[in-house]
């Protein structure tokens, strides 16, 4: 009996402590629906499709509302507008990380993605350097993709023209890329360890994106301990990790601190010279981390892009064939396509980018949290309050793009044919956290799928008219239904 009154009081403290935050926020944050003791608005979000009960939201209440997930208020940013106002206009005050429960968990503040303050600062500026360094926006790395694209063909060649799902393939290309800068040897497409760290990554993106994680995220101390598929997320990220680790320990036993080969070693090289700094960046868990980070994004959301891609290029043939048109006219068939050619192929450059923005990769992007106390748009926005912003909005604003729901590549296009420049092209996300990679998935992108197009004919199993293209779930990321392709040699 005494244990039921103890759990009774508990939650009555609860439930009390709840109604208190979410009435002291009331008149200073946006306007919003009004939430529910402790579970917040959960309850009237669609988990499975996040950005369309955004939309609703906005409707009523206008570009800027606020939503609890769970306890928490989050303040929501809705049309290209608001967006930039935030994220260009007061980039410095919008630079946080918002709250992520699970990544908080399982990187504990560190890496490049989900970090803050000065480790952010130190990780992120050392990686973008690193990168830059080893190729990344350059010739150099162009070399590497186009390598790698060789690879990929030969890899489709063996299916034989079959039906196959392309997941696997793609994702080995472009964690190969990555991996040709963090370790400096790429992998067989037939390695088992390879293999199934790029399973667990894809696996990983799908999880982040289910209702179970929206609900895990705004109620994680009631549910973290409950068995769920969060458990996987962390258990895949232990076996990555540990991968990673051996790595490290391989580069520390071969160090050249005269002759860096690869981001890993650049990374030991300054953990060497900050030693006596107290530089809370340069650790051996926060190397651990960042890796991980590199490693996921790089492997994932440009191999999502081009299974994207090629879904949507089967069930619109006639786009298909003015690529391969283009193609032939401008590289033929007997070189490598390069980054130069991009300039003079302004179907392919606009139906890239159609297709990134008709996908709508990631929704809301990543959670940002405001750095100080801010007043936007006559609210008060108090100091560390979490931030979303619809990618969506932006990306499907018919006022930019007259058939927002319709993929077109025409949206790209002027008059005269010419490939057409759109402030309103976000889908790295904008502001100062914007996407680190972002060069080397535009050079990914190009190289990987023009190649494919220079070498094979596309053939979908069922009719074009009847393949969807539609995103099963909407969470963090869009996640496309598994399919098969045809890879017909050319």
């Amino acid at each position: 009996m005494d244990a039921v009154v103890i759990l009774l009081l508990g939650l009555s403290c609860l439930l009390l402590l709840s109604l208190w935050r979410q009435r002291s926020g009331k008149g200073k944050l946006p306007p919003g629906p009004t939430p529910l003791p402790i579970i917040g608005n959960i309850l009237q979000i669609d988990t499975k499709n996040i950005t369309k009960s955004l939309t609703n939201f906005s409707k009523v209440y206008g570009p800027v509302f606020t939503l609890y997930f769970g306890m928490k208020p989050t303040v929501v940013l809705h049309g290209y507008e608001a967006v930039k106002e935030a994220m260009i206009d007061h980039g410095e005050d919008f630079v946080g990380r918002g709250s992520f429960p699970i990544a908080e968990k399982i990187d504990k503040g560190l890496g490049v993605i989900f970090s803050n303050g000065n480790i952010w600062k130190e990780t992120r500026r050392f990686s973008l350097m690193t990168l830059r360094n080893f190729g990344m926006g350059k010739r150099s790395i162009e070399s590497r993709i186009q390598e790698e694209a060789h690879f990929l063909v030969e890899e489709l060649r063996k299916t034989q023209g079959s039906p196959c799902d392309p997941t696997s393939i793609l994702g080995c290309a472009t964690s190969n890329v990555i991996c040709s800068i963090i370790f400096q040897n790429r992998f067989d497409y037939n390695n088992q360890n390879f293999l199934a760290m790029t399973k667990k990554v894809n696996e990983n993106a799908k999880i982040l994106s289910s209702p179970w994680m929206q609900v895990y995220n705004a109620l994680p101390a009631l549910i973290h301990y409950l068995p769920g598929s969060h458990k996987t997320i962390i258990q895949n990220r232990d076996y990555v990790g540990s991968y990673i680790l051996e790595k490290i320990k391989e580069h520390e036993e071969s160090l050249d601190v005269n002759n860096p080969r690869d981001f890993i070693d650049c990374f030991l090289i300054q953990m060497k010279k900050e030693n006596k700094n107290d530089m809370l960046a340069f650790t051996y868990e926060n190397l651990t981390v960042t890796i991980n980070d590199l490693f996921g994004a790089g492997t994932e959301t440009t191999s999502s892009t081009l299974r994207h891609a090629l879904l949507l290029l089967m069930k619109h043939p006639e786009v298909t064939v003015k690529v391969q048109e283009e193609i032939d006219r401008v590289i033929g068939r007997h070189r490598s396509p390069c980054m130069q050619d991009r300039s003079h192929m302004p179907y392919t450059d606009a139906v890239l980018h159609e297709v990134q923005r008709y996908i709508d990769l990631v929704p809301t992007s990543l959670p940002h949290a405001v750095t100080r106390d801010l007043q936007f748009r006559n609210y008060n926005i108090p100091k560390g309050t979490t931030v979303l912003i619809s990618l969506t909005s932006v990306l499907r604003d018919e006022k930019e793009f007259p058939r927002p729901e319709t993929f077109d590549p025409g949206h790209f296009l002027d008059d005269s044919g010419q490939f057409k420049k759109s402030n309103y092209f976000m889908p790295f996300s904008i502001g100062k956290r914007i996407c680190a990679g972002e060069a080397l998935a535009r050079m990914e992108l190009f190289l990987f799928l023009t190649t494919i197009l220079q070498n094979f004919n596309l053939k979908s199993v069922v009719d074009p008219k009847n393949l969807d293209a539609t995103a099963t779930v909407n969470g963090l990321v869009s996640v496309l239904p598994s399919y098969q392709a045809c890879f017909i040699p050319v």
